[in-house]
């Protein structure tokens, strides 16, 4: 190796960022507050209909589900009634759940890039300081529902929304997701994101296993790692590579968000049989994914169904 190449990685080391990916595989000596090394979420929990056929999926299938990404079409296609019994429903059930919000890059008039195929590839980072209000102001709108927690792909909003939370400005148990639109696949990202004060990280679909232990060993926030992604992200079906991912990268969040493209399946006017049916698909993947690893990893333990250090939904 060369010299150069040592200095970079020595200073890298320096900062807390690992000079190389974790090619060694080493166990994460990490966990959730219960002890618990994997738990499972899952995406496009698009309306109050679908996240009470979750529900009942996963009733039926024993399975516990500890956290919902939803709305990805964006909340602001709910009314606030609609917002409400979502989150009367996971807060009777004990699961977190977090928000995917309007207004974002593509919904504005000026936002022609964001339709292109390159200009997809600048990011999903809002455009001006108008873009960013509206933005906020739908989370404002998911917390007057009862939702704490947030999806957040762009780093400045997050610095606003750090310090809204720090000044009280939003409640002080709200939880940031960095989304795996923000594009971030390395511990130096990881290392930035926990320090502007995200609550857990979804990397890119395809992250190698020397890296996410790379990134587990430079944070300790969980990592929202895709067991099953849709066709238009890559479409991997990582299930047999899921003890390994718990084992280097605890704690870990399976993601589930199986599908064509997130474009077809959570466009607003999808009919809710639809949404119904495919987040039943998503608790039986959820299952499957429960018999693996009590196959091939009983050792990683998983939490029960709602575990206390979870942000549920508040309703008064």
């Amino acid at each position: 190796m060369s010299e150069t190449l040592t200095q970079i990685r020595n200073f890298m080391e320096s900062m807390g960022i690992p000079g190389r990916d974790g090619y060694d595989l080493a166990d994460s000596p990490k966990s959730f507050p219960d002890g618990a090394h994997w738990r499972i979420e899952v995406a496009g929990v698009e309306r109050a209909s679908t996240m009470e056929a979750m529900l009942k999926e996963a009733e039926r299938r024993k399975v516990a589900i500890h956290r919902a990404v939803a709305t990805v079409g964006g909340s602001t296609y709910c009314d606030k009634a609609e917002l409400r019994d979502m989150a009367r429903m996971a807060e009777e059930a004990g699961i977190e759940v977090v928000m995917v919000v309007g207004h974002r890059k593509g919904w504005d008039a000026g936002s022609k890039e964001a339709a292109t195929p390159e200009g997809v590839m600048q990011g999903m980072r809002l455009r001006g300081s108008d873009n960013i209000s509206y933005h906020i102001a739908d989370i404002l709108r998911n917390i007057e529902a009862g939702f704490r927690g947030f999806l957040v792909y762009d780093e400045g909003v997050l610095t606003i929304l750090e310090k809204m939370r720090a000044d009280g400005m939003i409640p002080p148990e709200t939880i940031f997701k960095y989304s795996v639109f923000g594009g971030q696949c390395s511990a130096a990202g990881a290392k930035l994101l926990e320090s502007l004060g995200a609550s857990s990280l979804n990397p890119l679909s395809d992250v190698s296993l020397p890296i996410l232990s790379s990134i587990r060993r430079a944070v300790d926030l969980p990592l929202d790692v895709y067991v099953i992604i849709v066709d238009a992200f890559g479409g991997m079906f990582r299930a047999y590579e899921a003890p390994e991912i718990a084992r280097v990268g605890a704690p870990v969040y399976f993601k589930i968000e199986p599908g064509t493209s997130e474009a077809d399946i959570y466009k607003p006017w999808a009919f809710e049989e639809f949404h119904e049916k495919l987040i039943r698909e998503k608790v039986k993947i959820a299952e499957i994914l429960g018999e693996l690893m009590e196959t091939h990893a009983p050792q990683l333990k998983s939490s029960p169904q709602g575990p206390a250090d979870l942000v549920l939904p508040v309703v008064s």
